[in-house]
């Protein structure tokens, strides 16, 4: 009878044992190794730096394209005769490119041709 207590009790303390071990709720979190930084939108020139940008096309002195249709957001420039300006750091971050287009400076995505700001 003392057997079957103590084999009991050491049961009980095995599964006890068992038990807790399961019970614990370790987090292991790991950085991906290939993951740098966060993507940002990029959203061209901030409306505060417009006006002073715009100055600045001016200054340079930027060729104006002329293309028959309307200059809007969305539109893909023609692959060939426009040339695209990289943006001075000062008006902020950003991918794009200028150029003017029907006498209106654009902001354009270089990979894509595609006009992405238009700065009236």
């Amino acid at each position: 009878m003392r057997n079957r207590i103590l084999a009991a009790a050491v049961m009980a303390g095995v599964a006890g044992i068992t038990t807790g071990a399961l019970a614990q709720n370790t987090v292991i979190i790991r950085e991906d190794p290939g993951t740098v930084g966060v993507a940002v939108e990029d959203t061209g020139i901030v409306p505060a730096q417009r006006r002073a940008f715009r100055t600045y096309v001016i200054e340079q002195d930027t060729p104006d394209y002329e293309v028959g249709d309307e200059v809007t957001v969305g539109r893909v420039l023609p692959e060939a005769g426009v040339t695209y300006y990289d943006v001075p750091q000062q008006f902020g971050p950003t991918t794009y490119r200028y150029t003017v287009v029907n006498s209106r400076t654009v902001l354009v995505d270089p990979r894509t041709r595609r006009i992405m700001q238009v700065l009236d």
